[in-house]
């Protein structure tokens, strides 16, 4: 039996030397002969092409590299408020999440470990986001918020309120706290208040359709001072509507909707200007009246304008009366209007007759015709 054993380590790899199962050195690329007739020594070849530690030793490894062995390896030891970023020949290949501790080989591939700490920002850097995005794994470890135009968006770490985003793209590491985000939209909005069963102050129940233009104008307010600011305005617009209509007639909503929009934007106003919400606008866009109540308003309507129609029309024949009678006075004071008056007649009469045979002249016809009183 050969008592002598012979190692031989390729240019990709490193091979770990134990005698008695405990680390004594590092093999680089070469061959090796050891004398060892009671099988102390054992090797552990490693292809460090892939320079992360896959031994199930790292942790003795790492205790170990004060010595020798600290040439060969790389710790990254990343705090519990740090996270870790690996760089391979000088670009990011991975994240260390904190309390991290991993060992890589110095050999073909050059590892660099930079450490960012997570109490100063969780803010990413914009190319180290775009370098994980494009590795596929910025999801697991960050939170991506994008703030479109005329939007804000606000970051809450652990439930607390910490910063306003203007527009644009960010990402925050999501380690060891609560990360989240919320878009606001600030742009302006419209709200549908739709089939609201009310009564007037006479008792006339209706329906009323209402519409208003809101608009954010604080994030922070409507965010922080009511859980959801839209349910509040909607049921503000509700209550409103309510009160304007109870105070006022059926004969009073219809005939000024100016001043019952005015009544329900004074409310609304009011109440929802301290949350960061500003109402541009309010407006009733329907009034639906039961079956029954339209067939007596139309009633109503009817009576009133046969009424107008007779009062217009006796107006009329007085003036036509009143008109005749100032004829007959100046035809009584000029008989040569009064003869022209009997030609106009003649000359109706004549558009009617084929054929005429005129006796004793044209005294002789208007005798005929028109009979005056002397």
């Amino acid at each position: 039996m050969s008592w002598i054993k012979q190692i031989v380590i390729g240019d990709g790899e490193r091979g770990l030397l134990y005698r008695n199962r405990r680390v004594q050195a590092v093999l680089t690329a070469g061959v090796y002969r050891y004398f060892d007739p009671f099988g102390r020594i054992a090797v552990v070849v490693h292809n460090v092409a892939r320079p992360e530690y896959s031994g199930n030793d790292a942790e003795v490894l790492m205790a170990s590299t004060d010595n020798e062995l600290a040439k060969h390896f790389l710790v990254a030891d990343v705090g519990t408020d740090q996270v870790g970023l690996v760089l391979k020949n000088g670009k990011l290949e991975d994240v260390l999440a904190p309390g991290t501790r991993k060992l890589y080989w110095h050999a073909l591939v050059q590892i660099e470990v930079q450490l960012v700490w997570l109490s100063e920002s969780l803010a990413i850097d914009a190319n180290v986001v775009a370098r994980l995005r494009q590795l596929g794994v910025l999801s697991k470890v960050a939170v991506t918020v994008d703030v479109p135009v005329e939007s804000t968006g606000l970051l809450f770490v652990d439930g607390k309120l910490v910063r306003a985003l203007t527009p644009g793209a960010y990402a925050f590491w999501n380690f060891r706290k609560n990360v989240a985000a919320e878009v606001t939209d600030l742009r302006v909005q419209s709200v549908e208040v739709s089939g609201q069963e009310l009564l007037t102050r006479d008792k006339v129940s209706l329906r009323v359709n209402l519409a208003a233009s809101v608009r954010v104008v604080d994030p922070v307010a409507a965010r922080t001072k009511v859980a959801k600011y839209g349910d509040y305005l909607y049921r503000e617009l509700q209550y409103g509507l309510r009160k304007a209509v109870s105070v006022k007639t059926l004969d009073e909503l219809l005939g000024d909707k100016a001043s019952l929009d005015a009544d329900i934007f004074a409310y609304v106003h009011g109440r929802v200007s301290d949350l960061g919400l500003e109402v541009l606008g309010v407006g009733v866009k329907d009034v639906i009246l039961p079956g029954e109540m339209k067939e007596i308003l139309n009633s109503v309507v009817q009576a009133e304008k046969a009424a107008q129609a007779n009062v217009i029309r006796r107006r009329e024949e007085a003036n036509a009366t009143r008109s005749l009678l100032n004829t007959a006075k100046l035809i009584e004071e000029s008989p040569t209007l009064m003869r022209l008056k009997e030609l106009e007649a003649l000359e109706k009469v004549t558009e009617k007759i084929d054929k005429l045979t005129v006796f004793g002249g044209l005294d002789g016809v208007l005798t005929q015709l028109v009979s005056l009183k002397q």
